[in-house]
């Protein structure tokens, strides 16, 4: 079967969607399928760092970033050439797989139905959450890109084009799809409940149609690049302070600047790596620079996945900090197959680990398991497959080997499978985010001035910056 994918970015640029799709091709090609991935072409450094693939085809794009990392290529007539003759020399296609929210969406769905191919659309993030974070005026930029949508996929039908939020703007994607799946269980539920859900590419929602679902797919985890970094492993931990790590892309709803700065509050003493890259790396440095952190923070850029594996497993524990944007959060469940735990901050991802975690804290106040915790009876110590709330991959049923569940997804038709045991799940703490103000992070709080100590409902950080230092709290 020939499989092609649109992305909305080149797969070997930084983020959790490229690292999936990588894993998916090298899977799909395992189990005989031939993969071809349509997405921008790189730029600057990040291009010149890019071995030539021949699954690759590099759509002409403009780079949209000061770091040149990332691009975008203009949904269009010419594109539209340029995809069907670069696409028609090689075998026929058999599945468009688009996993993108913007131009690749774009492009990919109007390929398909240019071809009249059948469609799977994985839903890899929380778009009005995203532009919330990074916009200026959210709703403004949202209703842009409902319009541009309508315009691109030449809607037609009006039940079609009513809306112009995050939601509405995924449900015209899917009433196009003939499946759509999410990495996670509480993303699809959340996707259903909103009405984005396949529609066939009949234009026209069937909400009571019984394959108005999303399907779960977990996005998973590479077993061989995963047996070495164990192998590798130190089995006993070096002395010294905690070592913690943050990793991803350095944007306002990732929440690097609030953990940075209730890092430097807590006075806690640990070695903080941050890992990637981003818009935000500035300030990130001169946040550090300017509150003299009791803790060493190294920022350490961008790294090769097997090396940041392998940080993974050296640490003690991975810093999860955004919440309500991550469909997945891949980085918690590479860091529990490597039996690093996590510090959790969105309760959904929480969940996903099944009794595998430990809620801590939860008012205004320090809780006594925010103590033990910061306490952690001695040195911090390693959670094994022997440890009653780890468990190996294989028996959690994702993240580890449902690359082939993926491959078997285009066999089956529905991609459902077996999650494992679900009342066990990997080791990871959760830290409750429903207290803003309070007492994250050893009982305080970095943006006391911002909220007002109100802090209490609030369940996000938008981080949308008003001024030098202002912050916006969501309630």
């Amino acid at each position: 079967m020939h499989v092609v994918m649109f992305g909305d970015q080149h797969v070997e640029t930084l983020g959790g969607a490229q690292v999936s799709m990588r894993l998916q091709r090298r899977f799909l090609e395992l189990a005989g399928h031939t993969v071809t991935i349509v997405a921008p072409a790189a730029h600057g450094e990040r291009a010149r760092s890019i071995a030539p693939d021949a699954a690759y085809l590099d759509i002409p794009s403009m780079p949209i970033t000061f770091d040149r990392e990332y691009s975008m290529s203009w949904p269009g007539r010419n594109t539209d050439r340029w995809v069907d003759a670069a696409l028609a020399a090689r075998p026929p296609v058999d599945v468009v797989h688009v996993q993108a929210d913007f131009w690749g969406a774009f492009i990919g769905h109007r390929y398909a139905a240019r071809h009249k191919l059948p469609l799977v659309h994985t839903m890899h993030n929380r778009v009005d959450v995203g532009i919330e974070a990074t916009a200026p005026f959210p709703g403004v930029v949202l209703a842009t890109l409902n319009t541009w949508q309508r315009a691109s996929l030449d809607v037609q039908s009006s039940g079609d084009a009513d809306g112009s939020d995050g939601w509405a703007f995924l449900r015209r994607f899917a009433g196009r799809s003939h499946a759509v799946t999410a990495p996670s269980t509480h993303f699809a539920r959340r996707l259903e409940e909103h009405g984005v859900v396949p529609g066939g590419r009949r234009g026209i929602l069937d909400l009571h149609s019984p394959d108005s679902h999303v399907d779960v797919v977990w996005n998973g985890i590479d077993d061989e690049i995963l047996d070495a970094t164990l192998a590798e492993a130190p089995i006993e931990r070096v002395a010294g302070p905690a070592r913690l790590v943050w990793l991803g892309r350095m944007s306002p709803e990732k929440r690097l600047l609030p953990f940075l700065e209730a890092l430097a509050e807590s006075g806690v003493r640990a070695e903080v790596e941050v890992i990637g890259g981003g818009g935000q790396l500035a300030a990130a440095r001169r946040l550090v620079s300017r509150s003299k952190p009791a803790a060493t923070v190294v920022f350490a850029g961008r790294l090769p996945y097997a090396e940041t594996l392998r940080r993974i497993a050296a640490a003690d524990a991975v810093v999860q900090t955004s919440i309500g944007f991550e469909t997945q959060g891949m980085t918690i469940f590479e860091a529990a197959s490597l039996g690093t735990p996590s510090i959790v901050s969105d309760p959904d991802l929480a969940a996903e680990l099944g009794s595998g975690f430990w809620p801590v804290g939860g008012g205004r106040a320090a809780a006594d398991s925010t103590a033990a915790l910061a306490g952690g009876g001695g040195a911090p110590r390693r959670w094994g497959a022997a440890d009653p709330v780890a468990v190996t991959a294989e028996e959690r049923g994702g993240p580890r080997g449902d690359s082939r569940a993926r491959a078997r997804h285009w066999r089956c038709g529905r991609g459902e499978h077996e999650r494992g045991a679900r009342d066990r799940r990997p080791a990871a703490e959760s830290w409750c985010p429903r207290s803003a103000a309070a007492a994250r992070y050893g009982g305080r709080c970095g943006r006391r001035r911002a909220c007002g100590g109100r802090g209490s409902e609030a369940a996000a950080y938008r981080g949308r910056p008003r001024g030098a230092a202002a912050r916006k709290w969501c309630s």
